[in-house]
């Protein structure tokens, strides 16, 4: 058992990205930030499953070359080998909660020039 305060943590990228919260040793949970007209290259994985739960705005994610515009409630689960993309085309910062599960060290793999 352990207790943290996201305040303890800093983002990825200084004011986007990922804000890992616990990395391991089951799954990763983390509070994902972007500003407007920010995004994250696409990419998949192999093992982990990806799910994202949106906090606060409006955010694009692409799956597979179908793009699901979310909003403040939104739940979207991502299976492993799904090609996935996130952007902020808003004009207001976006806060989401993502999970990673099972726990990989490394299991990301980019795509380059995804179509959308």
């Amino acid at each position: 058992m352990f207790v943290v305060n996201e305040k303890d943590f800093e983002y990825r990228f200084g004011d986007s990205g990922p804000k890992y919260l616990m990395k391991g040793p089951r799954m990763n949970y983390a509070l994902v930030q972007f500003q407007p007209g920010q995004d994250f290259q696409a990419h998949y994985h192999n093992v982990m499953e990806e799910n994202f739960y949106i906090l606060e705005g409006k955010v694009d994610i692409v799956v597979d070359n179908v793009c699901h515009t979310l909003t403040e409630g939104d739940f979207i689960h991502i299976e492993p080998g799904e090609v996935h993309y996130v952007k902020n085309a808003y004009d207001k910062p976006i806060k989401m909660v993502s999970t990673l599960a099972p726990y990989q060290e490394v299991d990301k793999v980019n795509v380059e020039n995804p179509v959308y």
